[in-house]
Protein backbone atom coordinates (compact mmCIF):
# COMPACT_ATOMS: atom_id res chain seq x y z
CA UNK A 1 0.00 0.00 0.00
CA UNK A 2 1.07 3.58 -0.55
CA UNK A 3 0.40 6.62 1.13
CA UNK A 4 -2.29 7.58 -1.45
CA UNK A 5 -4.83 4.67 -0.41
CA UNK A 6 -4.78 6.40 3.13
CA UNK A 7 -5.55 10.09 2.50
CA UNK A 8 -8.29 10.51 5.16
CA UNK A 9 -10.61 14.07 4.95
CA UNK A 10 -12.83 15.37 7.08
CA UNK A 11 -16.81 14.79 6.44
CA UNK A 12 -17.17 18.48 5.17
CA UNK A 13 -13.69 18.29 2.89
CA UNK A 14 -14.90 15.00 1.15
CA UNK A 15 -18.75 16.92 0.42
CA UNK A 16 -17.00 19.66 -0.39
CA UNK A 17 -14.90 17.37 -3.18
CA UNK A 18 -17.38 15.39 -4.19
CA UNK A 19 -20.91 17.21 -3.85
CA UNK A 20 -22.24 14.88 -1.63
CA UNK A 21 -23.89 16.60 1.55
CA UNK A 22 -22.11 16.03 4.84
CA UNK A 23 -25.56 14.97 5.99
CA UNK A 24 -25.66 12.26 3.37
CA UNK A 25 -22.05 10.92 4.56
CA UNK A 26 -23.43 10.83 8.16
CA UNK A 27 -25.91 8.65 6.76
CA UNK A 28 -24.21 5.98 4.85
CA UNK A 29 -21.72 5.86 8.07
CA UNK A 30 -24.97 5.41 10.03
CA UNK A 31 -27.04 3.33 8.33
CA UNK A 32 -23.30 0.97 7.93
CA UNK A 33 -23.33 1.63 4.06
CA UNK A 34 -19.73 3.06 4.65
CA UNK A 35 -17.99 0.56 6.96
CA UNK A 36 -15.46 1.44 10.11
CA UNK A 37 -11.96 0.88 9.30
CA UNK A 38 -12.62 0.61 5.71
CA UNK A 39 -14.55 3.54 4.47
CA UNK A 40 -13.89 5.84 7.21
CA UNK A 41 -12.31 6.07 10.90
CA UNK A 42 -12.54 7.75 13.97
CA UNK A 43 -9.65 9.60 15.33
CA UNK A 44 -9.16 9.46 19.42
CA UNK A 45 -10.20 12.72 19.71
CA UNK A 46 -13.81 11.52 18.54
CA UNK A 47 -13.06 13.50 14.70
CA UNK A 48 -14.80 11.08 12.15
CA UNK A 49 -12.47 11.16 8.51
CA UNK A 50 -12.96 9.76 5.24
CA UNK A 51 -10.91 7.30 3.93
CA UNK A 52 -10.77 9.02 -0.05
CA UNK A 53 -9.59 6.10 -2.01
CA UNK A 54 -12.33 3.52 -0.50
CA UNK A 55 -14.80 6.24 -0.20
CA UNK A 56 -14.60 7.03 -4.08
CA UNK A 57 -14.34 3.42 -4.74
CA UNK A 58 -17.48 2.95 -3.29
CA UNK A 59 -19.13 5.95 -5.08
CA UNK A 60 -18.00 4.45 -8.86
CA UNK A 61 -19.94 0.60 -7.44
CA UNK A 62 -16.33 -0.54 -6.76
CA UNK A 63 -15.77 -2.61 -3.91
CA UNK A 64 -12.83 -1.03 -1.39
Amino acid sequence: MNHSEHILVTIKKFAELTGLTEEAIRQYIKKGQWRYKIHWNKAPNGRIFVITKAAYAWMQGIEA
